[in-house]
């Protein structure tokens, strides 16, 4: 992928001065998700050393994904009132203030505070960084430039991992890294001399649409959602539980998170070749087998599972893109702007349960409930896909080019602006596709 993007750079002079024009919000956003990266897995590492039943950690967790739904509704109001940069500035603000308040208030009801908090300002600065790069970058680019999005994204997050081994857990020092690092993202974007768009109103969130688009790719959103947020929230605590050393956790993470930019581009060109229906049929089996094959290695071949865990994270985090760009396949150019909102709500939603199903099943089974319930749910989408394919055709053409999708972001521009305007109109197909195919 760094290859292509490298080939496409050279071959358009003009994308120099796209970037340098974004440098600034691209660095922030990497100090955004590096601290954050670091801090999700210390909440669930602190939470587990101070006796916190997997349960409730599961509460936790799913606060901060519903404080993510809740800004990408409200958190533009915000925005449009003070412009993207001093949003900016509130939003990272308050993250950092957030960081620091948890080791001074250990209780669950006072974190789950905290943490819709922190989802709702993680929102609002998930809004002004995508809405900032849209409007800056030319549609022939944009390609490359999403693509460096995720890199940002995936690397910034898997490198949050190994700041973990800096201090002490059962101290307050790794929340004052956290805290500090979330400051520091404020720096290049409050020196930057390039303009914030302005947020204009556009077209209406439309629910109605998922219910002719077909459950194979909806249920593809929601398992990736629920999927994502249970390895976000219960990957440190089962890392931790099966090798029993610390040290060791930030590897682990780490590779789970970074693997996820390995089958991105691959999987995403041979969707456009062969059609998205035998991948939604392969992808998630290939995530299924996985699960097992961590389970297997970390009972049987413990030399195996960093290889297991790489192989799951590759998949795992490919899904999401895989089931928005079937949707986007289904419905017309006209329609997208309107369902977008309503994928990434029901990708919140699927965020919300995940962690809120996993944590009791983990007090109940232990923490191979954790990839247990991600090998069944994807055995089940993989075979709704497998019949979708035996029995009605889920093949759609013409496709739409594939376009990778940061996967653990859970709001954008879209969802306000589908949200809050009206139109008269009822959503209609696009005249030449046909809703008898999913």
């Amino acid at each position: 992928m760094l290859v292509l993007l490298f080939k496409d750079v050279m071959q358009d002079k003009g994308v120099f001065s796209v970037f340098r024009s974004i440098f600034s919000l691209l660095l922030s956003y990497g100090f955004l998700l590096l601290a954050n990266g670091l801090f999700n897995s210390l909440l669930g590492l602190r939470a587990t050393l101070e006796g916190v039943n997997t349960s409730w950690l599961g509460f936790i967790m799913a606060s901060y994904f519903l404080g993510l739904l809740l800004g990408g509704l409200f958190a533009v109001r915000i925005i449009t009132r003070v412009g993207h940069i001093r949003a900016f500035a509130v939003f990272a603000s308050l993250m950092s203030t957030t960081a620091l308040l948890h080791p001074l208030f250990l209780e669950v009801s006072q974190w789950m505070l905290l943490r819709l908090i922190s989802g709702f300002c993680m929102a609002g600065l998930i809004i002004v960084t995508e809405s900032w790069l849209n409007e800056a970058t030319p549609s022939h680019q944009r390609g490359g430039v999403l693509s460096s999005y995720m890199m940002v994204n995936y690397m910034a997050a898997g490198c949050g991992q190994f700041l973990l081994n800096l201090g002490d857990v059962g101290q307050f020092q790794l929340f004052s890294l956290a805290s500090i690092i979330f400051s520091l993202a404020l720096i290049p974007v409050l020196l930057t001399k390039q303009s914030a768009p302005i947020i204009t109103t556009s077209s209406k969130l439309s629910f109605g649409l998922l219910s002719q688009v077909g459950p194979l790719a909806i249920l593809g959103v929601f398992v990736a959602g629920a999927s994502n947020a249970s390895v976000h929230a219960f990957a440190p605590v089962y890392a931790l539980e099966v090798f029993g050393d610390a040290n060791l956790i930030p590897q682990f993470t780490a590779t789970l998170l970074i693997s996820g930019l390995v089958l991105q581009w691959p999987l995403g060109r041979l969707s456009d070749k062969v059609g998205r229906g035998w991948l939604m049929m392969f992808v998630p089996l290939c995530i299924s087998v996985s699960a097992l094959g961590v389970l297997w290695a970390t009972y049987y071949e413990p030399e195996f599972i960093w290889l297991a865990v790489a192989c799951y994270g590759a998949f795992l985090f490919t899904l999401y893109s895989l089931a928005v760009a079937l949707i986007n396949d289904i419905v017309g150019p006209e329609l997208r702007v309107k369902i977008a909102g309503a994928i990434l709500i029901v990708y919140g939603l699927g965020a919300i349960s995940g962690p809120i199903i996993v944590g009791p099943l983990i007090d109940l089974m232990g923490v191979q409930a954790l990839f247990i319930v991600s090998a069944v749910t994807s055995a089940l989408l993989a075979a709704l896909a497998v019949y979708r394919r035996v029995y009605q055709a889920i093949f759609v053409k013409p496709m739409q080019p594939f376009v990778a999708e940061p996967s653990n972001q859970y709001s954008s521009k879209e969802l306000y602006l589908a949200a809050h305007q009206q139109v008269d109109e009822q959503p209609t197909l696009s005249p030449n596709e046909d809703m008898t195919k999913p």
